[in-house]
């Protein structure tokens, strides 16, 4: 399976609500909401909330995050398939961001370096 690089830099094929999502799992779906709804103090997390196909246009359901997300509507207008393609990489949105997830930094980041001659 390749992998699916969000616009923020997560990678949405190794997201356990994507892997729940592609097993068809309702089991491992409540799971990850549950977890969810505990590790981010949201109690109106719920199944259908965590389903996703990954949060790329025209890969199939979107998860209740990516619907509201700041940085993939940024990317969607801008037309990006991320934002390490972006003229104004590492913006202030994609920064704040960063400071939770740094992991999301060093996949951008190794894109981005790919795409320097």
């Amino acid at each position: 399976m390749d992998k699916i690089i969000a616009y923020c830099g997560l990678t949405c094929t190794d997201c356990e609500a994507y892997l729940a999502t592609q097993a068809n799992d309702r089991a491992a779906l409540e799971r990850v909401a549950a977890k969810w709804r505990e590790e981010f103090h949201a109690p109106n997390i719920t199944i259908e909330y965590v389903i996703c196909d990954g949060c790329l246009p025209d890969n199939g359901r979107l998860g209740g995050h990516c619907l509201e997300c700041e940085i993939r509507a940024c990317g969607l207008a801008r037309g990006v398939a991320n934002c390490a393609h972006c003229d104004d990489y590492a913006c202030d949105k994609l920064e704040g961001f960063f400071g939770f997830v740094p992991t999301a930094r060093a996949t951008l980041g190794a894109i981005r370096q790919g795409l320097v001659p």
